[in-house]
């Protein structure tokens, strides 16, 4: 299994931080804005309440009756509360469903550069794990024919993300359709990683469980942390067919139990109440996305791409001359600048490094202008 190379970056980074050095933090996916208030507060109020109990494995029937609705509403399909299972955190969906879906000798399918976490749940219900490449000429798009060349009859599982980390690609309807008729074809599930569909700034999220025929055989998922600003609320949620979900309440009975009461009630005031502050981040990242692109660009040795969703701008350093983890520690030793070397993403990721765009303007300046002045010492 894999660990998430975001997290190392980040103690390293807080060890020279405790060691009196000034640190820029570009490496953590983690917005810098506070939980909306509204959503504090009913956190705390349903502790005071008495939320403090066991709750159903699946989740408290409120929630999943909203998240249905959300789902139903924004994904334009029919959801039942209980095709919903409710987990802390979004990433125990990924183990589930690999835990339920894939045995010994099965393959499943992931696009890389991809969240590192991606291989480790193949690996951990002892299946195969098999890449298949993310290309920035194609503007960070799964293309068929790439996706097609490594397919085969033991592929059970296409893991896919959109808008993706640590691109910011976005998949097209098109492509979407397009990769939805292979899995209908080829008999296979596709594990649907929605975290940021509400952060996308040209067009709509569009989901494979929207393609006809393919809500039967999707499973989406999407949570609080990303949206919300509610990273260490550990708040997550799967959508799927009926008797995958009960498979998935299965693992979770097995493993976590439940998810905490009161964490689920400060998600229902999230959905069910103002979406202001959802929007008001979403148009500072825009802001952000825009300034860091130009900035970057006129790095010598850097290019990088309009991202069209998430928070991340991945850039292409090969003018640099020099592969991408020994760039990432000189810039983290010599200029106090953290972010993640793109082979953390995956082998195709090499000759990249990831910069995340969830930190202020003065923050992001002040981080490419010591990338700048290194640039010009080496």
């Amino acid at each position: 299994m894999r660990t998430e190379g975001a997290f190392g970056v980040l103690q390293r980074a807080n060890e020279l931080e405790a060691q009196g050095r000034s640190i820029i933090h570009l490496e953590i996916g983690q917005p810098d804005f506070p939980t909306p208030e509204h959503i504090v507060e009913a956190g705390c109020k349903a502790l005071r309440d008495g939320y403090t109990r066991y709750g159903p494995a699946g989740g408290l029937t409120v929630l999943r009756e909203a998240i249905a609705e959300h789902i139903s509403t924004t994904r334009g399909i029919d959801v039942h509360p209980m095709e919903v299972v409710v987990t802390p955190g979004a990433k125990p969906i990924l183990f589930f469903s690999a835990l339920a879906l894939l045995e010994p000798g099965d393959e499943m399918v992931y696009a890389d550069p991809g969240f590192p976490i991606y291989p480790s749940v193949a690996a951990c219900a002892g299946a195969r794990a098999v890449s298949v490449p993310l290309r920035e000429g194609n503007d960070w798009a799964l293309t068929v024919e790439d996706f097609e060349r490594v397919v085969t009859d033991r592929t059970r599982l296409l893991l896919i993300n959109s808008p993706q980390n640590p691109t910011g690609g976005v998949l097209s309807r098109a492509d979407i359709a397009a990769i939805a008729q292979i899995a209908v074809e080829r008999d296979i599930i596709v594990l649907a990683d929605e975290v940021y569909s509400r952060i996308i700034y040209e067009g709509e999220h569009f989901s494979f469980a929207s393609v006809p025929g393919m809500k039967e055989r999707t499973i989406l998922l999407d949570g609080f942390s990303k949206t919300y600003s509610m990273t260490g609320w550990r708040l997550g949620y799967s959508v799927s067919p009926r008797e995958i979900a009960e498979k998935l309440e299965l693992l979770q009975v097995n493993s976590n139990s439940c998810t905490a009461s009161a964490i689920q009630m400060a998600g229902l005031a999230a959905l069910r109440g103002p979406q202001d502050s959802v929007r008001a981040m979403i148009a500072e990242f825009d802001r952000r996305r825009r300034i860091v692109v130009d900035a970057v660009s006129s790095l010598p040795g850097w290019s990088a791409r309009m991202p069209r969703g998430a928070f991340y701008l991945f850039c292409n350093i090969r003018g640099l001359g020099t592969d991408c983890v020994t760039i990432r520690d000189r810039l983290l030793d010599e200029a106090g600048v953290a972010l993640m070397h793109g082979t953390d993403f995956g082998q195709y990721g090499e000759g990249y490094v990831r910069v995340s765009y969830a930190s202020s303007v003065d923050v992001l300046e002040e981080g490419i202008a010591r990338i700048r002045k290194w640039g010009e010492s080496r």
